[in-house]
């Protein structure tokens, strides 16, 4: 039994694995369960006419998540499989496939970067709705959604470290130095996100409420894993992170006054106003630094990052659809409700 720094086993670390929703993960599950080496059914694969639908985008998670703290369980030789990897690439090429059909395309990146930085005068967008009007069951729902990645923020960017040089890389590792809290494990903003987790009586564990998140708030994350697991997609990595450092500070400003409206304790704010903080900085140093600098030395990676532009815009405004479609009939966003917090 492998014990952690604390004394308490490494599987205590690790996250359940969740129930199957469909064919494709419950098949993949299985095998997680199984020996490493265990052969894959035959036959099996992704639907293709559900690219972003519940089955396909947890069955993903599930191969993604071997890369990162992996399962309670889970044989570690299951991150490289071959057979595994198989399957998984399958299922990419469904997603990734969906993702470019679903986009414009095209190769003005400073156009497309330039469009991120006006914000509506009449925005609809989530962060507006809860500041505006959000309750706490809206609020903790929205949470849980976004904890699938804010427990492991800054993984995925990190993958694209190796994958740039120069001015590039310099610039994404000194962002990457402010997620990661400056050096400081109780400043990073995964353990900020922990905090707020439990001001809002929400459990801080890693993908607690993995069984409870549905497909939307997962293609995010599935997103980004696809995008730093492939250095033919360094680009797209590049352009999507630039696309979250530049729409996150405003909205991080909103979600602060819409925690602050409801009465909730500072640790629950503090994860926004370093956002806003830290964010203002993090657009400049991936714009003019780290895109750029891409840019020049690659520049054929443009329509790359363009696609990790658009992509983030694509699946962040389908998980606001479903949010604003759900909350507006009065219904739980989620895959089931969360028990009352008691506020």
């Amino acid at each position: 039994m492998t014990l952690t720094a604390t004394g308490r086993p490494a599987d205590q670390l690790r996250a359940q694995l969740p129930e199957p929703r469909g064919p494709l993960s419950a098949a993949v599950i299985d095998l997680l369960r199984s020996p490493a080496g265990t052969a894959v059914p035959a036959g099996l694969g992704p639907d293709e006419d559900d690219p972003f639908g519940e089955d396909l985008q947890l069955a993903l998670h599930l191969c993604y998540e071997l890369h990162y703290r992996s399962f309670a369980g889970v044989d570690d030789e299951w991150e490289w499989d071959p057979g595994l990897l198989a399957l998984r690439r399958r299922a990419e090429g469904v997603f990734l496939g969906a993702l470019r059909s679903a986009t414009q395309g095209g190769t003005d990146v400073t156009a497309e970067l330039g469009a991120l930085l006006v914000e509506p005068a009449d925005g609809d967008g989530i962060s507006h709705r809860l500041r505006d009007r959000g309750d706490w069951t809206w609020m903790r729902e929205y949470l849980v959604h976004r904890s699938i990645y804010h427990l492991k923020e800054a993984d995925p960017h990190a993958w694209a470290v190796p994958r740039l040089q120069g001015r590039a890389k310099a610039a994404l590792v000194a962002v990457e130095f402010d997620e990661f809290g400056g050096g400081h494990a109780r400043q990073m903003h995964s353990r900020l996100f922990e905090d707020l987790l439990t001001g809002a009586g929400l459990d801080p564990g890693y993908l607690r409420y993995l069984d409870v998140v549905p497909a939307p708030a997962l293609a995010v994350v599935n997103m980004m894993s696809l995008f730093g697991l492939h250095r033919s997609l360094r680009g797209a990595l590049v352009g999507h992170f630039a696309a979250a450092e530049i729409t996150t500070g405003p909205s991080a400003r909103r979600m602060a006054e819409a925690l602050r409206r409801l009465g909730a304790p500072e640790e629950c704010v503090r994860f926004y106003t370093e956002h806003i903080e830290a964010d203002a900085v993090h657009e400049q140093l991936m714009r003019h630094d780290v895109v750029a600098d891409l840019l020049d030395r690659e520049p054929s990676l443009a329509a790359d990052v363009v696609l990790g532009i658009q992509a983030t815009e694509l699946l962040e405004d389908r998980l606001a659809d479903h949010l604003r479609s759900c909350w507006d009939r009065q219904v739980t966003s989620l895959r089931r409700p969360l028990p009352p917090s008691g506020r």
